[in-house]
């Protein structure tokens, strides 16, 4: 049993991982490279449909790792601190990124603000440091299960 939630928790991880890096590097610049309204219409649709999935994989993942340390393993502590950086991501994500995202997701080119592109360029940031916090939590993860 505890090989396959070692699994699960894994490619959970991984999965997520690799949505926000793309995300991050290939999406959003995608979306700020389409001509006029497109790319804030885009980011706006991205906003609603991830903001809907995330929060239930971030906590996902982080049950899925503690669970892993209930257990006894041997790389506990690595798992416990990949859960730190979970938690981490979690608290930046409430803090920093949903209440743009939460903005964000409902502007249209006939009610945005005018500073719309500063407030995606800071969100921009924040996830960036939070895809290297959930970067380093998946590395420390597969290094326990190694």
């Amino acid at each position: 049993m505890l090989n396959t939630l070692e699994v699960f928790t894994t490619v959970l991880v991984g999965v997520m991982v690799g949505v926000e890096f793309s995300v991050a590097f290939v999406i959003n610049p995608i979306l700020n490279a389409l001509p006029e309204d497109s790319g804030q219409l885009g980011r706006a649709h991205g906003g609603r449909m991830l903001g809907a999935v995330m929060p239930v994989w971030y906590i996902g993942s982080l049950v899925a790792a503690w669970a892993i340390v209930g257990r006894h393993h041997s790389g506990a502590g690595l798992v416990v601190t990949a859960g730190a950086l979970l938690i981490l991501s979690v608290i930046m994500s409430i803090l920093l990124l949903v209440p743009i995202n939460n903005r964000g997701k409902t502007w249209t080119p006939d009610n945005r603000p005018a500073d719309w592109k500063q407030q995606m360029n800071r969100w921009d940031r924040f996830h960036y440091v939070r895809v290297a916090v959930i970067i380093a939590a998946f590395t420390l993860l597969v290094a326990a299960l190694a």
